[in-house]
């Protein structure tokens, strides 16, 4: 039987159509794009850099003291040089893996996916979902520029391998969001969802229940990098779709509260378009959610690291 451990607590399923147009976002100092290339001497194959950012590395400080109880207590860590995609990988990128190696992913598997059905206020396995078809079989296709869902956590590094690339950890996830530790803020763009009157992130706006008010310009998924780029030069480090960790998910160093690690839960970080029980908190730099490693979700995605 699937092994379902959802990420956060989500009580609302937003809603499905009338997407509007977002107010123009303020414009941030970015990083440059990195253009290279590389081979990867263990798959013998060229990886492409371009649309990577390239962080240096260093010692950053892990998780925080002021916010949930599985981000506790905060501690040091090393981390190494590595690159990481500015986008979320998106419909159009994944089709492309599908298209070329025939990968059946967990959720054709299985034969339905994770999708929460606000009328009647629960999660359901609706049969037929697929990461192209989000909200069954008998509704629209995916959109091209959106982030990929309904991916498992087995299916994200089938798709990495491919690429030459990999899944990020959430260690690095986690210092990317905060710019190799520039960015001091609580989120990966700031101390708020919105800055002068606009929102950053695409998040769930009003109180839980069958009416969102998606006041930032959309309900479900947002095209990739739809809200701009963070100082880091990446963009949706924090809302739109969660985002599938390469690691373990366990209790920090001291943190003796936590339940002991299982080797099927993987993290996930960043938030995403849905409502969660932390709120605003979901979409902070140091927020930890968690699934099993064949679970997949309306709500979550990935991107890939080198």
């Amino acid at each position: 039987m699937k092994n379902t451990i959802y990420a956060g607590i989500f009580l609302l399923l937003v809603a499905c159509s009338g997407k509007k147009q977002a107010d123009k976002k303020p414009e941030v100092k970015e990083q440059k794009e990195v253009t290279t290339k590389t081979v990867d001497k263990a798959l013998n194959t060229e990886v492409d850099k371009s649309g990577m950012v390239y962080f240096e590395g260093g010692k950053i400080t892990i998780g925080s003291d002021n916010g949930q109880p599985l981000e506790s207590p905060m501690f040091e860590m090393e981390i190494a040089p590595f690159y990481l995609d500015i986008n979320l990988v998106t419909v159009a990128q994944f089709r492309k893996f599908i298209q070329a190696t025939g990968h059946k992913t967990d959720a054709e598997k299985y034969g339905d996916s994770g999708v929460f059905d606000f009328q009647i206020g629960n999660w359901q396995l609706l049969k037929g979902t697929t990461w192209e078809f989000p909200l069954g079989p008998d509704q629209p296709k995916a959109e091209d520029n959106h982030p990929v869902t309904h991916v498992s956590w087995n299916d994200a590094m089938a798709y990495a391998k491919w690429v030459g690339k990999r899944l990020p950890t959430e260690f690095e996830w986690e210092y990317a969001a905060k710019n190799g530790g520039k960015q001091t803020g609580k989120y990966a763009w700031g101390d708020e969802v919105i800055m002068g009157g606009t929102y950053m992130a695409n998040t769930y706006q009003g109180e839980p229940g069958p009416n969102p008010e998606a006041l930032d310009g959309y309900l479900r998924t947002s095209p990739v990098g739809a809200f701009g780029k963070h100082p880091s030069g990446l963009t949706d480090m924090g809302g739109n779709v969660w985002q599938w960790c390469a690691n373990v998910f366990e209790p920090y160093p001291g943190n003796t509260a936590s339940p002991p690690a299982q080797q099927n839960v993987k993290s996930t970080r960043g938030g995403s378009f849905m409502f969660d029980q932390a709120r605003d908190l979901s979409f902070t730099t140091t927020f930890r959610a968690q699934n099993s490693d064949d679970t997949s979700l309306f709500n979550t995605g990935f991107r890939c690291a080198l």
